[in-house]
């Protein structure tokens, strides 16, 4: 799932939560060109994971199913046979090359690349020749002529489309499957959609689209194109801007608050700067706060949002988050204590496995600063804090109410050296929280032989 589709889910996710409405998922499987198989498994479990459930789906069928497109073909067909009657249909037996080259020469001339009705004046004996040929048509939907359509989107206000400048395009592909155009119109009509929000590369399809309801006699919904999400140097997002799939973030171990905070706030105002949970996300969703500018994909905001996903996290999430690089002998109460003592300093699971090794290993990493520490501390400080250590047990506090009048060291120069003894770097979590995670056996350990 890339960043665009998931936040189109998000925001229609939103609106639907902020309107007392019904979320509604369907798999638009039509295209067997681009079917991918574990496509479908692997955008649900991104939904899921997002924490954006549905009310009806294909997992939990409502009134309006099927929700997967390729189960409905039934229902296109009798559509199909509908239009056709009405004489809105026709055979056309272009090939994908001789429409290429179409488009290709009306682009050079300036012109809006359209169908140019090549098969729309065939006669009855031509398409019956053809079809004996062997050649399978695609169905094409006949678009008036000299007609005007109009439209209120939600976030680009009144829009006007000329029919003339809209081609006769597809609604059935030539092995009988449906096209985005047709399917996509009939079911938002078919399931009583009666809000669509996707992207602003959509709009130009909604003419065709009404044009399609209208002759079905089909209600339309309302429709809002929001703004595509750019990288932060204005082009199309891209490989090149970073992780550009939700796939990609859940695998560097981003959270999914961080995500769907992140993804709120592309294209939408809040005017709250907080983390918030989804559902107060939810509460100050405004269709009047989408904006019309490309939304531009920023890592810097992605890594702002992921260090207050860590900070706001439940407990619970935090511990299943980090559970593969925790020691396995630990138990929950450990596991707990470990996440609170870290949890303000790590972005990354990565970060927290520095810590896991700090704490729970005799393999701790050391900084050129911590070894810098360690070799300007004060003759005998190390030398008092075993004995204090060894007085103190694991009591932080009485720990260095007992150092303090062991050594005439205070401030940098007797807490430097002593994190740098205990960690190996001069950053981290609070000593007092890591004091109790390293017990009395390490704590000594180190203070015997500090790095120098």
């Amino acid at each position: 799932m890339h960043l665009g589709n998931a936040r189109t889910a998000l925001f229609s996710w939103l609106f639907a939560r902020r309107c007392g409405g019904t979320f509604l998922l369907r798999i638009e499987d039509t295209d067997r060109e681009r079917h991918q198989h574990g496509a479908e498994e692997a955008f649900i479990g991104d939904l899921r994971w997002l924490g954006l459930n549905w009310d009806e789906g294909p997992d939990m069928e409502g009134l309006t199913g099927p929700y997967r497109q390729s189960e409905r073909s039934h229902v296109y067909v009798a559509l199909y046979g509908r239009l056709a009657e009405a004489g809105l249909t026709y055979p056309c037996f272009c090939s994908a090359q001789t429409l290429a080259v179409q488009r290709k020469t009306q682009l050079a001339a300036g012109k809006p690349p359209r169908y140019a009705g090549t098969c729309a004046r065939l006669s009855k004996a031509q398409v019956s020749e053809k079809l004996t040929q062997g050649l399978s048509p695609t169905m094409r939907f006949r678009v008036p002529r000299g007609g005007q359509i109009l439209f209120n989107d939600i976030v680009h206000g009144p829009q006007r489309y000329s029919s003339d400048d809209i081609g006769d395009f597809v609604i059935r592909r030539a092995d009988g499957s449906a096209s985005f155009f047709f399917s996509n119109a009939v079911d938002d009509a078919l399931m009583a959609v009666t809000h669509v929000i996707r992207g602003e590369d959509h709009l130009s399809n909604t003419p065709r689209q009404l044009l399609l309801l209208e002759s079905l006699g089909y209600r339309p919904p309302e429709y809002g194109h929001v703004s595509l999400i750019v990288g932060s140097d204005g082009a199309p997002l891209s490989k090149r801007h970073g992780s550009t799939s939700v796939e990609d973030l859940r695998a560097r171990g981003v959270l999914p608050g961080a995500v769907v905070n992140m993804l709120a706030r592309l294209g939408h105002y809040y005017e709250a700067g907080h983390y918030m949970p989804l559902e107060a996300l939810a509460q100050s969703f405004e269709t009047r706060h989408l904006g019309t500018a490309p939304a531009r994909f920023d890592e810097q905001q992605l890594q702002h949002w992921q260090r207050e996903a860590v900070l706001n996290a439940d407990e619970n999430l935090l511990v299943s988050w980090l559970h593969n690089l925790l020691p396995s002998h630990l138990d929950d109460r450990a596991r707990r204590e470990f996440v609170r003592a870290v949890r303000g300093n790590v972005l990354y699971p990565a970060d927290a496995d520095t810590w896991a090794r700090i704490v729970y290993t005799d393999d701790m990493p050391i900084t050129e600063e911590a070894l810098a520490a360690t070799r300007s501390a004060d003759e005998g400080l190390f030398v008092a804090a075993v004995t204090a250590a060894g007085e103190a047990v694991a009591d932080y506090a009485a720990f260095v109410t007992r150092l303090k009048t062991l050594t005439p060291a205070r401030g940098k120069a007797l807490f430097q050296p002593l994190r740098a003894a205990l960690t190996g770097r001069l950053d981290g979590p609070e000593l007092a929280s890591l004091f109790a995670l390293l017990g009395a056996d390490r704590i000594r350990r180190r203070l015997e032989k500090p790095p120098c």
